[in-house]
């Protein structure tokens, strides 16, 4: 008596969708941004009356205005004008410093007590109440604390971002399975190379997730402790154009605050991607 196998099929190969990555992808993506700003540029040639042209500029007009602003500056200089020097870089400074400042508070923090599910216990309902507070309604507080200056605007910042960081922190560090931490035991490991090796690494994921939603705030606290009392800053700068009914310098504003927002959250995905490539191996392995 015979026996036929009946064939294996091969399994279904998984493709990349088109665009995702490479340099084609890369121009499909700029391409599709183009494109938007060509409607943008046509809709207000077009669609928005002439006595409101004043309120929604032309992006070449914002671009020029923003040229004008910003980089018109001496070569010894990088091209930056004295307005820029005054008012773009010291808000890149204070986002940044109040960003990296919650970065080290949330993420010590955050592992600390995703670790101690006693400590966690006791201190979750400040947590709770703590980050249900909004930042920008707190700045009267910082102001009595603080005064107006730089301490209160890195106060508003670190506020504000410090709570995507820790509780994604907390919740990395929990998610590590018991299985490794056992491991660890056997092979005599101790308690802080357990933490370099096992749970720092597998908390990285949604720690990065905590960054990147933090890096976003960060660039709206910063444009809010400005806006009051402040003296320069990109917030300062678009809070006395609306005042001065100075449109186009405050459309120029706006635009170079999404231009610095997607530069560092690009920045910040390329590092992620460095640090977490072990993660990204992983996950293709289990696919």
């Amino acid at each position: 008596m015979s026996t036929t196998t009946a064939p294996v099929a091969a399994a279904p190969r998984r493709t990349r969708p088109f665009g995702r990555s490479g340099p084609a992808g890369l121009a499909l993506r700029w391409a599709v941004f183009a494109v938007a700003v060509a409607i943008w540029q046509l809709v207000t040639y077009v669609g928005v009356p002439e006595d409101d042209k004043l309120y929604f500029p032309h992006p070449t007009t914002i671009a020029k205005r923003m040229y004008d602003l910003w980089l018109t500056g001496p070569a010894s200089h990088l091209f930056l004008t004295e307005a820029a020097t005054e008012n773009v870089l010291p808000s890149i400074g204070r986002m940044l410093a109040g960003w990296a400042i919650a970065v080290v508070i949330g993420v010590s923090l955050g592992v600390l007590l995703g670790r101690s599910q006693t400590l966690l216990d006791y201190v979750d309902p400040l947590i709770q109440f703590f980050r249900a507070l909004p930042s920008p309604t707190l700045i009267p507080v910082f102001i009595v604390l603080f005064k107006l200056g730089l301490t209160m605007r890195l106060a508003v910042i670190v506020f504000g971002v410090l709570w995507p960081i820790l509780l994604n922190s907390i919740e990395g560090a929990r998610s590590v399975e018991p299985l490794q931490i056992d491991i660890s035991r056997v092979f005599a490991l101790s308690r802080v190379e357990r933490f370099r090796l096992i749970v720092v690494p597998s908390a990285g994921p949604k720690i990065f997730a905590g960054l990147r939603v933090s890096l976003s705030l960060s660039i709206i606290l910063m444009v809010i402790s400005e806006m009051v009392g402040g003296t320069n800053g990109i917030g300062y700068t678009l809070y006395a154009a609306k005042d001065s009914f100075e449109l186009p310098d405050m459309w120029a504003a706006i635009v170079l605050l999404g231009i610095i927002g997607y530069s560092f959250n690009a920045a910040l995905l390329a590092v992620e991607r460095r640090v977490l490539a072990w993660h990204r191996g992983a996950r293709r392995v289990d696919q």
